[in-house]
């Protein structure tokens, strides 16, 4: 039997973390929720195939949670997507060591392009 692919969805917006969490069961990922990114500084087992991260949480940058996960041997290889409403930038994002950026609103089927592309 195939294990679930697990997805973190990390966004303080508790309505977008929500819609996303829904479709992305409904195509039969798992997927973990966080309103906040502490969880994800820490995380070292059960790790995540993929990562969606919001840029802009209240009080923490993901850019900044982004390079961090990047630099440790344990989460360097996860794929991160980062999120944003802002769309100029996507160019600070892949800096930060993103492997995609998807601007806020977008359709849903772009999102699942997006995690289908890292998740295979």
């Amino acid at each position: 039997m195939n294990k679930l692919k697990k997805i973190i969805i990390a966004d303080d917006n508790p309505g977008i973390l929500d819609a996303i969490s829904i479709l992305l069961e409904f195509e039969g990922y798992d997927v973990l929720g966080l309103q906040n990114c502490d969880s994800l500084l820490t995380m070292d087992s059960e790790l995540p195939d993929l990562i969606l991260l919001d840029i802009w949480m209240s009080g923490t940058d993901g850019r900044d949670i982004c390079k961090h996960l990047k630099q440790k041997p344990a989460t360097c290889k996860i794929p991160i997507v980062l999120i944003s409403a802002s769309r100029d930038i996507e160019h600070s994002a892949i800096d930060a060591g993103a492997d995609g950026f998807l601007a806020k609103p977008f359709e849903m089927n772009d999102l699942l392009e997006k995690v289908k592309k890292h998740i295979s």
